[in-house]
């Protein structure tokens, strides 16, 4: 029981019952039931509806490999990081389309300049961050530099073309396509960056967003200019293009070394022939080129490496099901 006091006629305190305290007590108590439950349903319903935006742009936040780490090495050292720039590149797959403003755009019209195919998309962070950038170096590089954007966007082409508007965008911007991508090896990852060589070869290729101090030093090594960094070359082994990954000798995080050159063999041939199962649809050679960090190819490689020390044959993969002959009832494949 609740107790007060009350005064009355200078007579001495006495108790009385609270019954009135002892309601107001009890809505209280609803009512902070009742806020707690509102706001309980308030955090579901936020979580629900930032679920599927987030998953979406966690493709923008796919780690790059080592060989195209978006960190410039030289923003980390006294001396600019060497110019990598592949060997016998291979020519930048052809295509000819239409961009969002309705003019054409061909790689056949990009002989004699250096070319950055940009893969991105307006909900990606890094990609809208690297914008000012870029058409910082078209406007300075003009005649000599085509800057070329490849949209992922899902929205329609009028509101990238608006979004474009709104940016200042000087350089053409391209929906992109499965066929496309496909050309390019598939995107993984946005921002992409293929760099394209004076002869329309792809020499160099950067994931995530680059310093543009190094794309600035990358035109000019390919237009003949000075740079302040030495040009080393490299073999594509999966760096540029994925499907070049099956020449690889060696995979960052696979010990092969100590393995016979027969067991050498055996390993890559099964790192190129299976596919991870970490929901990438690589390859376990692609996904360790693409991704270092990832564990599940890591774990299947070293695997792989263990059965060929141990003489262990790779099991044979399932036969896919044949297709009925056409004209088959249906009904017939189900006895």
């Amino acid at each position: 029981m609740l107790l007060t006091r009350t005064r009355h006629n200078n007579e001495e305190l006495k108790p009385v019952q609270a019954e009135a305290g002892n309601e107001h007590e009890k809505l209280a108590m609803s009512m902070k039931r009742s806020l707690l439950i509102v706001l309980a349903l308030l955090v579901v319903a936020a979580i629900a509806a930032v679920l599927p935006l987030a998953m979406r742009h966690a493709r923008a936040a796919v780690r790059p490999s080592a060989a195209t780490r978006s960190v410039s090495a030289s923003q980390n050292s006294a001396h600019p990081a060497p110019i990598r720039f592949v060997k016998d590149p291979e020519p930048a797959p052809a295509f000819e389309t239409q961009d969002i403003s309705g003019k054409t755009v061909s790689t056949a019209s990009w002989s004699g300049k250096v070319v950055l195919l940009a893969f991105w998309a307006t909900w990606c962070p890094p990609c809208r961050a690297e914008i000012p950038a870029l058409i910082d170096l078209q406007t300075r590089y003009k005649d000599k530099l085509q800057i070329v954007s490849i949209s992922e966007d899902d929205d329609p082409p009028e509101k990238v073309l608006k979004f474009v508007q709104q940016k200042g965008i000087n350089y053409p911007v391209v929906m992109a396509t499965p066929a496309l991508v496909g050309k390019y090896g598939g995107v993984l990852a946005l921002p992409t960056t293929f760099l394209i060589d004076t002869q329309g070869r792809v020499v160099q290729k950067h994931m995530g967003l680059y310093s543009v101090d190094d794309f600035e030093r990358e035109i000019k090594a390919l237009l003949g200019l000075p740079v302040d960094a030495p040009v080393e070359t490299f073999v594509d082994t999966g760096q540029v293009f994925l499907k070049n990954a099956a020449n690889a000798t060696d995979l960052p995080g696979v010990k092969l070394a100590g393995l016979t050159p027969a067991q050498k063999k055996s390993v890559l041939r099964r790192l190129n022939a299976e596919n991870c199962t970490c929901g990438c649809t690589l390859t376990l050679s692609e996904c360790r080129i693409n991704d270092t960090t990832c564990p599940v190819s890591i774990d299947i490689a070293a695997q792989v490496v263990s059965d060929a020390v141990k003489g262990v044959q790779a099991k044979p993969a399932a036969p896919k099901p044949q297709a009925p002959p056409k004209g088959t009832p249906t009904a017939a494949l189900h006895p």
